[in-house]
């Protein structure tokens, strides 16, 4: 079994409350991770599992061991039955670990249910850093997803296609979106043309023949279902005129490249949007090996009218942090030069260039660091 960056995270959380919520896209590894920390487990997505924790649950609450309760929004019976569980006795700690995709029904129970008594922890899929043996390469080509190659296996990119029609045409709809599965398909395949680029909702918009206030509620909907990532822009009070829309990215470049209808390396170089794939990969592996550290971060990027630009800025602790990212293995002066103009106008404290490159440079405040390196940078950052 592939180590979880996350579980050691999981573990102190559970320390700390009575429940924790393990959420993120369906097949990111959630299951398996949860049946590594108790054999208790019980999906309420099955009739029959909930008969059997319905026929336990005097049994198990009288005892001690973690209960996992996968897709726990399948049931709401369950959540006053938790409530009063975790209640009766407030000094237990790590008593449930429930398991979901976010979806309204998830968060409505959580909230009403469990406010104050669970834990949030998100789960992406596989990180770089978590499949050593893998080139990044490959990693960055395939996704995360464990099943859609990440962990070996001829499936890409049929598996990606597959997982999202299943989404467009069953989860997406179940969960709430308000869109035809035809239209939810197309408005992924929308999203993936313009990854990496500043939105623009008016001009979606018209190609699906919405309105922009449509556009943007989906694009609300997808980004909670942990499909597209939105960076909205960073405004330092500066005398030059800012960019001020966000950027949007897809989370798993894996499911981008299959939308794109990329299913090899070569033919993934050969793109004029390679740079913008590699910019969304480097950025999703940053902030979500910090988030699986404990580190959660918000993400932001930084574009002046006249050019100046940081592909990704976040406050980390005290700590305003400024990323450039190049696909290339040698990037030059004058491009190193352009970004650290950019970083000093918005007062970053922490700069660095990440490029394909062997060797990383920093001296405590700037430098060039390959993807693993700005990771280890950070490492020693963080503790």
């Amino acid at each position: 079994m592939i180590t979880r960056t996350i579980q050691s995270l999981v573990a102190a959380r559970l320390a700390d409350y009575p429940a924790a919520g393990l959420v993120g896209p369906r097949q990111a590894g959630k299951t398996t991770l949860a049946r590594a920390l108790s054999s208790l487990y019980f999906d309420l997505e099955l009739p029959a599992e909930r008969l059997r924790l319905d026929l336990q649950w005097d049994a198990l609450m009288g005892r001690s061991g973690l209960v996992v309760l996968d897709e726990a929004q399948a049931w709401p019976e369950v959540f006053p039955r938790l409530r009063g569980a975790i209640d009766a006795d407030r000094t237990r700690t790590g008593r449930f670990l429930l398991l979901g995709s976010v979806s309204p029904a998830l968060m409505r129970e959580v909230s009403e249910s469990l406010a104050g008594r669970l834990a949030l922890i998100e789960l992406a899929p596989l990180l770089s850093a978590e499949l050593p043996d893998l080139p990044l390469a490959e990693r960055w080509l395939l996704g995360g997803f464990p099943e859609g190659g990440a962990t070996g296996g001829g499936r890409f990119p049929q598996w990606q296609l597959d997982y999202l029609t299943l989404l467009a045409q069953r989860d997406l709809p179940t969960w709430g979106l308000p869109a035809k599965p035809a239209v939810t398909e197309r408005f992924l395949r929308m999203t993936a043309a313009v990854h990496g680029q500043i939105w623009n909702a008016s001009q979606i918009g018209q190609s699906l023949g919405l309105s922009y206030h449509t556009v943007n509620s989906y694009l609300d909907f997808l980004e909670g279902a942990f499909l597209l990532r939105r960076l909205p822009p960073w405004l330092p009070n500066l005398k030059k005129r800012l960019i001020r829309s966000p950027r949007v990215y897809w989370r798993d470049t894996g499911l981008l490249h299959a939308l794109l209808g990329i299913n090899n390396a070569d033919a993934l170089l050969n793109q004029a949007w390679v740079g913008a794939s590699w910019e969304g990969f480097v950025i999703g592996q940053v902030v979500e090996w910090l988030a699986a550290r404990g580190k959660v971060v918000t993400p932001h990027y930084f574009r002046t009218t006249d050019g100046y630009e940081v592909d990704l800025v976040f406050q980390l602790d005290s700590r305003l942090w400024a990323v450039e990212v190049k696909l290339t293995s040698n990037p030059g002066e004058a491009e190193f030069a352009r970004f650290n103009k950019a970083a000093e106008l918005i007062g970053a404290d922490r700069r660095v260039l990440v490029a394909q490159v062997k060797d990383t440079v920093f001296n405590g405040q700037s430098g060039l660091a390959s993807l693993s390196g700005l990771l280890e940078i950070l490492g020693k950052e963080t503790g």
